[in-house]
């Protein structure tokens, strides 16, 4: 085999570090996303506090749920561009509904790790799950 195609051990890490934080996101999302399609008492009691009609959750959990299947699927890198941007987006707006309304501010610190999982998921996504030529 050629010194090129073979894996360095920067690369093996950065492979599994990319699919810890992508399996935790897509869990996350997964997850949340059938609870708020089930409008869980839990989950709606906590929407409905931040102001949101209880119809908002199943809007927000069918998304979370396509998200989730997006980002764990081969292919489509344009697809997996826009569930990472939702989950973003998700996860920003929660912080800012939290802190806004100053609601359980103590889920903030894991909101802020379920974004910065995002981010870098996203930033270490190997070329074939990125949009434009794979580069190689």
């Amino acid at each position: 085999m050629a010194a090129s195609t073979l894996s360095s051990p920067a690369t093996h890490t950065r492979s599994i570090v990319y699919w810890t934080a992508t399996v935790l996101i897509a869990a996350e999302l997964g997850v949340g996303g059938v609870w708020d399609i089930a409008r869980i008492p839990y989950v709606r009691d906590l929407v409905v506090h931040l102001g949101y009609p209880t119809y908002f959750l199943v809007l927000l959990g069918i998304w979370k749920f396509l998200g989730a299947i997006a980002l764990l699927m081969p292919g489509r890198p344009v697809v997996k561009e826009w569930a990472y941007a939702g989950a973003f987006f998700v996860y920003t707006g929660a912080i800012a509904s939290h802190l806004t309304e100053r609601y359980a501010v103590g889920e903030v610190a894991v909101l802020t790790v379920m974004t910065a999982l995002t981010v870098l998921s996203w930033a270490l996504r190997p070329p074939s799950r990125r949009p434009g030529p794979a580069v190689r």
